[in-house]
């Protein structure tokens, strides 16, 4: 097993660019970045390489000087966990705003901590920061280094002031088979804002890994976690609340749901977590629909639980409008949790991995030309204007999601009935349950068909 890679928390007060130089050390455009102060709410981490220098790196929130009770405070303490956490601490400070009172607090509170502290001042390309940096080294952690996060200056002194904590003769993580059930669940939690997405993944976590409280919207960006369950790894990916997109106007709102919809793309099973106080909704049909034309497999789990009134016919209710809504794919999978409780957890991560499971089926082709030649045999397709269509053969082209190819004379003509008691059939008869599954049709050109 490859030992951890070190870590790097970056703090600093909100608007200093910390999200910027994230996504610098990390090579992807992963945490949001606004000219607003205070976008960054939740701890976000991500593996950083810098001059060969391989680490994992936290971007935290704006550090406020708030009461702990309110956001900024639970904001602020999740900020503390990181550094505590970390092997070293980069605290960074703007150069062109010089050293201001929320700096020099942070700064106590940094000496009060046992992780070693870093300095640098962003913002200083050209000359714009060597005021900032005079001014930062009266703050008693030496020397500060002058980087532009958004331009990509001073990594090679940046580098080489983390070196000495960040030097671990670590091997590169073993990238695992996509296919391979020991491999990663990439699972991810959408739904509308308040559904009790955060409280739910800290309960799975068991700590208070996201913040959580009355607000709606308090999580921005989707927030990867590596866990394990009963032994097995899982990627859990926390995503922002998606409101119906007419009711979404701040662009900073409309930037978390797109990266909610990213993370859509990066999971392998995606949970949607609906409010059970306020039943189905149009939007929850919206983002089940999105996952499915998506490709990933579907769960939906019935949050809120131990509160709902009426629960047997809000349950019947709920499966009765998914079976209506979603016509394209019949029996998902429906759970009932408590986020609050933890009841239902292990039976929703339970059914989250034999779903991939079932997503990531591959059928040999003799066993599926059997079923698909008995299926024929019981329901032999129609012949639209007199001309019989003529299925040959089937095989499984793809798996996540499984997409299967029809070779035969016409059969482009199938109706789409015809096609859906196909797919039905696939996925009641071998094995893929209620995963989305692709099917396409190829009739070959006859050079001597004038019809």
């Amino acid at each position: 097993m490859p030992r951890p890679l070190p870590t790097l928390a970056i703090v600093g007060r909100p608007n200093v660019g910390k999200s910027t130089l994230f996504n610098r050390l990390v090579g992807k455009k992963l945490a949001l970045v606004d000219d607003r102060p205070g976008v960054t709410r939740d701890r976000r981490e991500g593996d950083a390489h810098l001059i060969g220098l391989d680490f994992r790196v936290i971007d935290t929130a704006g550090f406020e000087n708030e009461d702990p009770q309110s956001l900024p405070g639970r904001m602020r303490a999740q900020t503390e966990a990181a550094v505590r956490e970390a092997d070293v601490a980069l605290f960074l400070i703007d150069g062109r705003a010089g050293l201001v009172p929320l700096d020099e607090e942070i700064a106590r509170w940094l000496r009060a901590e046992d992780t070693p502290v870093v300095v640098a001042v962003n913002k200083a390309e050209g000359r714009a920061g060597e005021q900032g940096a005079l001014e930062a080294l009266a703050l008693g952690f030496g020397d500060p280094i002058q980087i532009s996060a958004e331009h990509g200056e001073g990594l090679a002194d940046l580098f080489e002031a983390l070196l000495p904590w960040l030097d671990r003769e670590n091997e590169p993580e073993e990238e695992l088979d996509e296919e391979d059930p020991s491999a990663p669940l990439k699972l991810a939690i959408v739904g509308r804002p308040n559904a009790g997405k955060s409280t739910l993944v800290n309960r799975i976590l068991g700590q208070e890994r996201m913040i959580t409280g009355p607000e709606a919207g308090i999580t921005r960006d989707s927030i990867a976690i590596d866990m394990e369950w009963d032994g097995r790894p899982i990627r859990l990916i926390d995503t922002a609340g998606m409101r119906k997109r007419a009711n979404v106007t701040d662009k900073l709102e409309k930037l978390s749901v797109a990266d909610g919809l990213r993370a859509v793309d990066f999971a392998e099973v995606v949970v949607l977590l609906l409010d059970a106080t306020r039943g189905l909704e149009a939007q929850d049909l919206r983002i089940a629909d999105a996952v499915l034309q998506e490709g990933r497999a579907l769960v939906i789990a019935l949050n809120k639980w131990d509160v709902a009134e009426n629960p047997s016919a809000l349950f019947n209710g709920v499966k009765a409008a998914l079976e209506e809504g979603l016509s394209q794919v019949k029996g998902l999978p429906v759970l009932t949790v408590s986020a609050a409780t933890g009841k239902g957890l292990d039976t929703l991560l339970k059914v989250a991995f034999e779903t991939r499971e079932a997503w990531s089926r591959r059928v040999p082709t003799g066993e599926l030309n059997r079923w698909f030649e008995a299926a024929i045999e019981k329901n032999p397709p129609p012949a639209p204007g007199g001309k019989r269509i003529k299925p040959r053969y089937i095989t499984q082209a793809k798996t996540r999601p499984p997409g299967f190819v029809l070779f035969g004379t016409r059969v482009d003509l199938l109706p789409e009935s015809y096609r859906r008691y196909l797919v039905n059939g696939i996925r009641r008869d071998l094995g893929f349950g209620a995963v989305p599954v692709r099917l396409t049709l190829r009739a070959p050109k006859n050079p001597f068909d004038r019809s």
